[in-house]
């Protein structure tokens, strides 16, 4: 089962990626389950959202303590949360900045610029759809093609095309270690 965690902060879109990414999974084929955990419930305040896929049903329904990997929106977090919490040890963190930031020295990171990417093809600093292609490329979890696929649903008129934009470009632009 591979279980991924999201940080960001509320109004960034975290919950949103984590079910677009499980609809993506269902997509193929795949059993999958999305769902947010939000502590003081308003915009800014950090959000943890968590999504699991597998072959096969999926049974449990709590939270996710040991990741195989972690998806931060927000670059800033790792200086007030350990987003590294329990991160399996072959665990990749999934990182939205243009290098990767001092907290996370030690890890494997695969980083984009999803906020500038956001600003570039949607129009709004809103980094999750970016990040979401970033997640895609970083660990294969889901394709390319399932993932802009549900983006369209999700998004309707211009917004469809722009956010599957914004994935597509944060797909490739997406550096692994």
């Amino acid at each position: 089962m591979m279980e991924i965690r999201f940080h960001g902060r509320g109004g960034q879109g975290a919950v949103t990626a984590a079910r677009l990414l499980a609809e993506a999974a269902f997509l193929e084929g795949k059993y999958s389950q999305a769902f947010p955990f939000f502590g003081a419930e308003r915009r800014g305040a950090p959000v943890v959202a968590f999504a699991r896929i597998d072959d096969k049903p999926i049974r449990i329904r709590t939270q996710i303590y040991e990741p195989n990997h972690v998806v931060v929106l927000d670059s800033l977090l790792p200086q007030t949360v350990d987003v590294t919490s329990g991160l399996k040890r072959d665990g990749l963190v999934v990182l939205n900045s243009s290098a990767v930031c001092k907290q996370l020295e030690g890890f494997k990171v695969a980083f984009v610029d999803a906020t500038s990417i956001a600003m570039e093809t949607i129009g709004v600093p809103i980094a999750n759809t970016a990040m979401l292609g970033a997640i895609t490329r970083a660990t294969g979890v889901v394709k390319l093609d399932s993932t802009v696929e549900v983006v369209k649903k999700r998004f309707k008129g211009p917004a469809a095309e722009k956010n599957a934009a914004a994935v597509k470009k944060a797909y490739e632009q997406t550096v692994i270690p």
